[in-house]
Parts: structure tokens; sequence; C-alpha cells
């Protein structure tokens, strides 16, 4: 018997350099996501109040906090799951003595780690990375790669998923993804979508969000 696919989540990322215009949107849109990302972008120029005050605005809702550890990995995760996030996110570069120092941290707060995977994917280290504790992987075509307008999914990153999920990982897709590009993941174990741009950017993030929701619904019907 087929394995019945989970419903994927909707990450909103609030990739703005200030609070008013990552809030804007979010207020908005928040009814029809499921999870917030603050993202690198924001968090660098906003520090990790922006996930204090998401964590104030919205109690319930998870939150990445997307630092994207390279070192210091406890410290810095530490800082992140006292600002209220749920989950960080580590870069697949960060060493594995990282990687345990993040888990570590994370398993103290009830957190979770995703590692972030570059564009060459190694599944002896990810197995590493599952092994030592990190739950989510997160697969993305990168925005430099979108303005270059370079940006395509094939059928490497359908297998890609399928493995890492059958490794225990719940995996993310990312990277200037639209609601018309989640048919190609059709009967894929995807477990979230990120849509940063496609809701903050909108004229009406709310019915960007809800759009996307139903389409999710469509694509992986319960």
């Amino acid at each position: 018997m087929a394995e019945k696919l989970q419903r994927p989540m909707l990450q909103i990322a609030l990739d703005t350099t200030d609070m008013p215009s990552a809030l804007r949107p979010l207020n908005q849109a928040v009814s029809q996501v499921d999870v917030i990302e603050c993202g690198t972008i924001l968090i660098i120029a906003e520090g990790l109040k922006a996930v204090r005050e998401v964590r104030a605005l919205y109690p319930n809702k998870t939150i990445l906090a997307d630092v994207r550890i390279a070192e210091a990995g406890a410290l810095i995760a530490r800082n992140c799951f006292e600002a209220g996030a749920n989950w960080v996110s580590v870069v697949a570069g960060a060493s594995m003595t990282t990687v345990e120092q993040v888990v570590k941290v994370a398993n103290e707060f009830g957190g979770e780690v995703q590692i972030e995977l570059g564009e060459k994917y190694d599944p002896d280290q990810a197995r590493e990375w599952r092994r030592l504790g990190a739950t989510q992987v997160i697969v993305h075509r990168s925005r430099d790669a979108e303005v270059a307008g370079k940006l395509t999914w094939g059928p490497n990153d359908i297998q890609r998923i399928k493995e890492l999920h059958d490794m225990g990982f719940m995996v993310t897709v990312t990277g200037g993804v639209k609601a018309d590009d989640l048919p190609f993941f059709k009967g894929a174990p995807v477990g979230v979508i990120i849509s940063g741009r496609g809701i903050v950017k909108a004229d009406d993030p709310l019915a960007a969000a809800k759009h996307l929701q139903d389409t999710i619904s469509e694509v992986w019907p319960q």
C-alpha cells in the first residue's frame, strides 16, 4: 500500500530589511500560514528582536530563525531559542561538531534543526546529520539563480526530496515557488513550502497565501 502523503505546511519568509515592512504582509496573511520565517536578511537588519516581536504577536505559531549557523552553534542556537524560535537553520557546510552542538541546544528547548542544502548533495553527509538529530532539510533554488533567470525544477530534485524523506527528514522546498509550480511536486513527500516575495510583495498578501493553500490542498488531497 502506498504511503499516504502528509499535507505540506505553508511558510512565509520575511526577508525584508526592517520590521514594519515584514509585519504589514504578515499581519494580513497570518491566518493562512503555518510557519513564520524570520529570514536571514531580516535578522541581519533587525537582530533577534525580529523573532521576539513575532513571537509576542503570534505566540502559537511555529517560528523559524533562519540564521544559517556555520559555527558557534551552541551560542547562536541558544540565543535564537531564547528569543522564541521553534526551528533554527544550519548551513550544509557547517562541521558535524557544530550540527551536534545545535541539536543538543534544540533538544533543551524542544526545538528542531534544519540543514540548508547547497547545490551539491552528499547522501552520506545527510545520513550523519540525521544520526546526530537534525530533523529537517531545505532543498532550494537560490535567489541569485532566480535573478539570473536560471530557475528550474527537475527530476533530480524530486529524487533528492524522496531520498531525504526516506532518511527521516522533513523536506522543505523554497526558491521562488509559486502556486503554478506546485503540481510539479505531486506525489513527492514535501513537508514545507516556502513563499517569500510571492506573499510579502503581493498586492493582497492574504489572497496570495490562500491561493497557495488552496493549491496545496489540490496537489496533496487528504
